[in-house]
């Protein structure tokens, strides 16, 4: 049996409709063979605080952590927020980065929609934080939108078919930073 990469996917959004959590959706569904996706939502974390920190991880910071650790890498929607990435998106950064941090040289890429910019300046933003977190940023293909009603539902569903066609090249070519990743230990932030 082929090596199966496995990704995780987090959104930077908590609304139901979010268009993010919708990309994240259509990604899933253009995965190229041999990688699969699961997704963790960051409804529960609770905001980091180095008090309750002592007093033991609360479980949903365990629970981020470990599909962190298990995933061969990140696949991060982020939508942007008075030029930077969502608070919740931060928080949960904040929990994964302490102490031996799984985030340390995980390969990730960014995606996001929205903003005047298409996201531009919350990724750019984003790569920061991945590059104190020693993360291995995918730079190429890019994969920045500005909000359309003509791509996505009213819920966030990916209806456009240009829009699907450009997810899975960003995924095939993610499947091919990932294993480069793993080939070059040396490989740092790109």
């Amino acid at each position: 049996m082929a090596d199966v990469i496995k990704v995780l996917g987090i959104s930077g959004s908590l609304r139901r409709a979010s268009f993010n959590t919708g990309l994240l959706r259509a990604a899933a569904t253009v995965l190229p063979p041999g990688m699969e996706m699961k997704t963790f939502p960051l409804h529960d974390l609770p905001l980091f605080n180095a008090d309750v920190e002592e007093m033991g991880t609360p479980e949903p910071v365990i629970a981020l952590r470990s599909a962190i650790e298990k995933a061969d890498g990140l696949l991060f929607a982020t939508p942007e927020y008075n030029y930077s990435i969502t608070g919740v998106l931060k928080n949960a950064f904040d929990w994964a980065s302490r102490g031996p941090s799984p985030l340390d040289g995980k390969p990730a890429a960014i995606m996001g929609v929205g903003g005047r910019q298409g996201t531009v300046r919350a990724q750019m933003h984003m790569r920061q934080i991945a590059l104190h977190n020693s993360m291995r940023v995918m730079i190429d293909p890019e994969l920045q939108l500005v909000r359309s009603r003509r791509r996505q539902d009213p819920d966030g569903n990916v209806t456009d078919d240009d829009l699907l066609e450009r997810l899975r090249v960003f995924m095939a070519a993610f499947d091919e930073w990932i294993r480069h990743c793993r080939t070059d230990p040396t490989l740092r932030f790109a």
